[in-house]
C-alpha cells in the first residue's frame, strides 16, 4: 500500500507547525477485519472489510487539535494540515514512498468457515443437554492492523503490524424463576492459534458454570470475611481497581488523586509488585511500538509495595518532565493516543496456592471474576463474582451465586497478605474515553483477610 513519500511527511509536519505549536504528528492506518456472531441457532451478523485513514495531531499551548480523513490522498492530508495550523494548503514534490504491505481479506474471511461449522455443532449439542438454555451466543472475530506514525520529534516513520483473534461464548439459563449467566473467552494473536478443541472446551466450561449456578449453587452469604481470589480469576480487579488510577492523564487531571504525588511511597503490601509489560510474547496486549511510535517496554508500577511509576504517553510524559513508557494507545486514526494499559499484572509471590486456601477457616474462594465498577477518584469498587465457592476449614465447599466484592482499591492492595507462586490471565478489550484497545490482565492467587462480600 503506497502511502506517501518521506519528503511529504516532513512537509506536512512543517505545515502543521507553521503557525506555532510544540508537536505535530501523522498517523496512517489500514485495518482489515472479519467476524461473525452466531446467536439463537443462526448467524446474526457477519462482516468483513478493510478501512484506511489518516489522523493528524497538533499540540499547541498544551491543547490537542485533531483532524482525520478516511482513504486520504496527499492533497487532502495537506488540506487537513493547513486546517489544523490555520495556514493555506500547498502541494509538494516528493520521492521515496513509505509502504505498508497490504493483505487480501478473502483468505481471512474463508478461514472463518470451519469455525462456523464447529460452533453450529456445539450449539446443537449443548441445547440437547438442557432445555434451561434461553440464549446461547458465540462471537468470533479476527483482524490485522497496519500503521505508520511519524512526528516532529522523529519524522522517520515507525511501521508496525498487529494481529488479533478473539472468540467469546455466552449463555443465559433459567428455570423460570432464577436466571444465571456465564461466559468464556479465548484471545490469540492469530486465528490459527484458536483451536477447535479449545472452543469446544471453553463452551463446555461456560455451560457447566451456568447450569451449576442455576441448579446447584446456594445464595452467597454477605458481610465481612476472608476471600481467596484464584489465579484463574485473571487480573480484572487489579486492572480496574489500580491500573486505570495509574494512567498518567488520570493522575494529572485529578481524576485519580489517590495516587497523586505518591511516587516512592508505600501504596500496597510489601508482597505486591505490579507491572505493565507490552513486550510479553504473543500476548493480547503486546505490541512492538505504541501508537505514537515509542518502543514497547516493561514498566514497574509498584515494587514491593512502593509506587515507582505511572503509565505515560508522549504528552503526559512531557508534562511530568519524564519519558513515555510506551503506553500511548488509540483505537483508530479517528482518536488521539492516551495512556493505556497493555498487559497488566501482579507478579507471582512466594506463597503456595494450596496453602493459601488451607489458611482460611471460613470465607469465599473466587474462581472467576465478573464485571464491576470503580470510582477512580477514591478507589471504591464493586465487582461481581461469576464463579465462587464456600471455604470451610481450608477446603472448598458449595458453589455460591450472586456474590460480589465491595471494597477500596488502595485499602485492598495494602491488606493482601498472601501472594501465590502461580499466575493466571484474562484477555479483554478495555474501554476508556470512547476508545477500546486489546489488553491482558493477570494475577497470582491472593488472600484478602477481610473484605465486604455482597450476597443474595
Amino acid at each position: 500500500m503506497d502511502i506517501m513519500k518521506k519528503t511529504e511527511v516532513d512537509l506536512i509536519l512543517k505545515k502543521m507547525l507553521r503557525n506555532g505549536g510544540e508537536f505535530a504528528e501523522i498517523y496512517f492506518e489500514e485495518t482489515e477485519s472479519a467476524g461473525f456472531t452466531f446467536i439463537d441457532k443462526k448467524v446474526d451478523a457477519a462482516s468483513s472489510g478493510t478501512v484506511s485513514g489518516c489522523g493528524l495531531r497538533l499540540i499547541k499551548n498544551e491543547e490537542t487539535y485533531l483532524a482525520s480523513q478516511s482513504s486520504p490522498s496527499v492533497s487532502t492530508m495537506f488540506a487537513l494540515a493547513a486546517k489544523l495550523s490555520g495556514s493555506p494548503a500547498e502541494p509538494s514534490e516528493a520521492v521515496q514512498p513509505i509502504i505498508i504491505e497490504a493483505h487480501s481479506i478473502a483468505e481471512r474471511t474463508s478461514a472463518l468457515q470451519p469455525y462456523l461449522k464447529i460452533i453450529e455443532n456445539i450449539d446443537k449439542n449443548l441445547r440437547q443437554k438442557s432445555s434451561q438454555i434461553k440464549q446461547l451466543s458465540f462471537q468470533l472475530s479476527t483482524g490485522r492492523k497496519n500503521f505508520f506514525v511519524a512526528n516532529s520529534q522523529n519524522s522517520n516513520a515507525r511501521i508496525s503490524e498487529r494481529n488479533s483473534a478473539i472468540f467469546t461464548v455466552a449463555l443465559v439459563v433459567s428455570d423460570g424463576k432464577i436466571t444465571q449467566t456465564a461466559h468464556e473467552v479465548i484471545a490469540e494473536n492469530s486465528l490459527q492459534k484458536i483451536k477447535f478443541e479449545s472452543i469446544e472446551k471453553i463452551s463446555e466450561i461456560a455451560y457447566k458454570r451456568a447450569t451449576d449456578l442455576l441448579n446447584v449453587a446456594i445464595p452467597s452469604p454477605a458481610g465481612e470475611m476472608s476471600v481467596v481470589i484464584s489465579s484463574s480469576a485473571g487480573g480484572t480487579m487489579i486492572h480496574e481497581a489500580i491500573g486505570h488510577s495509574l494512567e498518567a492523564d488520570a493522575v494529572q487531571k485529578g481524576i485519580s488523586p489517590v495516587y497523586l504525588d505518591k511516587i516512592g511511597k508505600k501504596v500496597a503490601n510489601e508482597k505486591i509488585t505490579v507491572l505493565d509489560n507490552a513486550t510479553l510474547e504473543n500476548a493480547r496486549g503486546s505490541y512492538q511500538y505504541d501508537d505514537e511510535g515509542t518502543p514497547s517496554q516493561k514498566t514497574v508500577l509498584v515494587e514491593n509495595g512502593v509506587l515507582k511509576n505511572y503509565l505515560y504517553d508522549l504528552f503526559t510524559a512531557k508534562k511530568d518532565d519524564t519519558k513515555s513508557t510506551g503506553n500511548g494507545r488509540r483505537e483508530s486514526y479517528h482518536h488521539k493516543p492516551i495512556p493505556r494499559m497493555s498487559n497488566t499484572y501482579i507478579a507471582p509471590g512466594k506463597d503456595n496456592p494450596e496453602e493459601i486456601l488451607k489458611s482460611v477457616p471460613k470465607g469465599i474462594f473466587i474462581k472467576k471474576m465478573g464485571g464491576g465498577q470503580v470510582n477512580t477518584a477514591n478507589g471504591d469498587f464493586i465487582f461481581e463474582v461469576e464463579e465462587g465457592y464456600e471455604i470451610i476449614d481450608g477446603k472448598l465447599g458449595k458453589m455460591l451465586r450472586n456474590a460480589s466484592l465491595i471494597g477500596n482499591g488502595p485499602e485492598i492492595l495494602n491488606s493482601i497478605d498472601m501472594v501465590g507462586t502461580d499466575i493466571g490471565w484474562q484477555p479483554g478489550t478495555c474501554g476508556k474515553d470512547g476508545q477500546g484497545v486489546p489488553v491482558l490482565d493477570g494475577q497470582p492467587t491472593l488472600r484478602i483477610p477481610k473484605i465486604t462480600v455482597g450476597g443474595t
